[in-house]
């Protein structure tokens, strides 16, 4: 951003806010338009707009500061919005944010009109006729637990049109009460960590299921998942996104694809032997399309990739030990009793627990010019969400702290892995602020050690929810689904 571009100081704060509010109060309409009826996604520096209130919007418009360190106004990005509005688009995502950023920055100095400027940007866009993908794919997440729970958030909030993804069922063991199907969708509506549910959740007992924001999603009761026939519910060539872990090889997981209607699987844990396990943004270009089953790797393994290879490709890797400081899980006990595994019996909320962790071995799967040359040991601490890695690096090039905070402040700006990785430059910042991050990882900036070519880096990471989002991400990969986007070498898929 130029410094022409900077506004000055209000002389009346409330007054601009005021005005701004009102700015992003009349965003709201436009952005829903596009979404639902033309399947145009809208974006400030790769934070959605669909669906937001407008404090969020507003917040959005705030955030750019620490990503260019300069001011984003929604006075800026009102006119180029309302200029995308009168386009004839096809289905894409555009960043809204760093369009008008361009705009003020080239355009206008060029003696170009917003819509002159914004018409010249989308050409390419204008008129198409591209889908991202040929027909509607249905989705069925076998198992709700945490992350299926999260997954379902997720592809509800992004149904739009409904010509992408579509959520159609959830698999699940018969619990023991009468009114277990309003006892699944009660923790759907409400979660401890991450709040309320963002929208109307209705049960349809009688059809077994539960309709959210306008989604029915069947209840399915299964034991084994080869005894299930999807199609006598209407869903067929579906992908099931096994999130129970209890199959996490080739024979297992094939078991889904002897049932009815299904297509392809996706596990939501480190898969075994000879299944790919992906980190979206890093290797997906891997996924072939004959790819039956896929594995979205753990939380941690997604965590640490995307800044392992950005320091790997800058600066080299010579050798490194990652130390995991993560939130206990819903494996640990809530107090002392029998776990099979070494000290996970002990009580979760009340210790410290030193563990193994298999992401470090995990990452030469992803990158395999990594293998070997690192360790890793993992505490699970007494937060029930938001974790830490905290990579030691031995690098080839030597470099500077502030060096190496702006490369990865770059990275996370201009990269394709700026889906990946977040940055933080705040000094106050403690796990709790990450909750709901999108992200795989948050880079803390302040944290950053460097003494030569020794590199100590922390990374932010909600091993919940910013997963999820990875394994969305992996998802839409793996059905084919391909959105034209702005920037045109841009990375929105969520």
């Amino acid at each position: 951003m130029t410094e022409e571009r900077k506004r000055p100081r209000p002389d009346d704060y409330f007054a601009d806010w005021k005005q701004r509010e009102a700015l992003a109060e009349s965003m709201i309409p436009v952005v829903g338009q596009l979404s639902r009826e033309r399947n145009v996604k809208s974006y400030i520096y790769g934070r959605s707009l669909v669906n937001q209130s407008v404090l969020d919007i507003m917040k959005s418009h705030r955030w750019v500061r620490q990503m260019e360190d300069n001011e984003l106004s929604e006075f800026e990005t009102t006119p180029v919005l309302n200029a995308v509005s009168s386009l004839d688009l096809g289905p894409c995502h555009l960043d809204i944010g760093r369009l008008a950023v361009a705009y003020f920055d080239k355009g206008a100095g060029a003696g170009l009109s917003i819509e002159q400027y914004v018409s010249q940007e989308l050409d390419y866009l204008i008129g198409s006729t591209h889908k991202p993908v040929d027909a509607p794919v249905d989705v069925v997440l076998y198992g709700f637990g945490r992350i299926g729970r999260l997954m379902a958030r997720i592809l509800i909030a992004k149904t739009d049109g409904g010509d992408s993804l579509r959520l159609r069922a959830v698999v699940v063991r018969r619990g023991n009460a009468e009114d277990d199907l309003l006892k699944r969708a009660s923790l759907l509506r409400r979660d401890s960590v991450h709040g309320v549910f963002q929208g109307t959740i209705r049960v349809d007992e009688e059809r077994q299921s539960f309709v959210a924001n306008g989604n029915e999603v069947k209840v399915i009761y299964a034991d084994a998942p080869e005894d299930i026939d999807y199609t006598a519910y209407g869903i067929d060539r579906c992908i099931v996104v096994d999130n129970t872990g209890a199959w996490r090889d080739r024979e297992g997981l094939s078991r889904h694809l002897k049932a009815k209607g299904v297509a392809k699987v996706i596990l939501t844990a480190p898969g075994k032997g000879d299944i790919k396990n992906i980190v979206a943004g890093i290797n997906d270009q891997d996924i072939q399309q004959n790819d039956q089953i896929l594995s979205a790797a753990s939380c941690t393994t997604n965590a640490i990739v995307p800044v392992l290879k950005a320091a790997d490709d800058e600066y080299g890797i010579v050798a490194g030990h990652v130390e995991t400081v993560h939130a206990y899980t819903n494996d640990q006990n809530l107090i002392d009793n029998y776990h099979k595994a070494e000290r996970r019996g002990r009580s979760a909320p009340l210790n410290m627990v030193l563990t193994e962790t298999g992401a470090a071995k995990a990452v030469a799967k992803v990158l395999p010019n990594l293998e070997g040359k690192l360790t890793g040991n993992a505490i699970r601490v007494p937060t029930p969400n938001v974790s830490m890695a905290i990579l030691n690096l031995t690098l080839v090039k030597p470099t500077t702290r502030d060096l190496l905070n702006e490369f990865m402040r770059e990275t996370a700006l201009h990269s394709n892995m700026k889906k990946q990785i977040d940055y933080s430059n705040s000094p106050e910042v403690v796990s709790s602020d990450f909750v709901g991050s999108r992200s795989a990882c948050v880079f803390d900036a302040k944290a950053t050690i460097v003494n030569g070519n020794q590199a100590v880096l922390y990374l932010w990471y909600d091993n919940e929810y910013g997963y999820s989002c990875q394994v969305y991400r992996v998802l839409e990969r793996m059905a084919g689904i391909r959105y034209q986007t702005y920037p045109a070498n841009g990375v929105f898929p969520t």
